[in-house]
């Protein structure tokens, strides 16, 4: 109990953002017909969400966040930094070490949204 178990991302454009996930994470996502709100489940290795349409303007990039920014672990972050900004996405925060635990930066989405990636390193400095 008390642990992650569901994220959420909100969209001016679900669909290219789903495109986004899918090419960057390999992510999968299924359109849930019948709602009032364009909404997607997403199926990930380790932990389901849901991809929904904005509610609200979207947010100006660089603007920070006023809400949990979710992490994603990675084998290789520089491989998956080069995907992100191949597929539409911005640095929001460089690479940077936190000593002998990992390495760690931040992106932001085609929709501004901020997200991070994790690679875990012993040797990280």
């Amino acid at each position: 109990m008390n642990q992650l178990c569901y994220f959420e991302i909100q969209s001016s454009d679900p669909a290219r953002e789903a495109a986004f996930y899918r090419q960057v994470f390999g992510w999968t996502f299924t359109q849930i017909e019948g709602l009032a709100i364009e909404y997607y489940q997403i199926e990930t290795p380790n932990m389901h969400g849901g991809l929904l349409a904005r509610p609200a303007p979207t947010p100006s990039a660089h603007c920070g966040t006023n809400a949990f920014t979710c992490s994603f672990e990675v084998e290789n972050f520089d491989a998956a930094a080069e995907k992100i900004l191949a597929h539409g996405g911005q640095v929001a925060m460089e690479k940077f070490a936190i000593p002998n635990k990992c390495w760690q930066g931040y992106f932001i989405d085609p929709d501004n949204n901020t997200f991070g990636l994790v690679q875990v390193d012993e040797n990280a400095h």
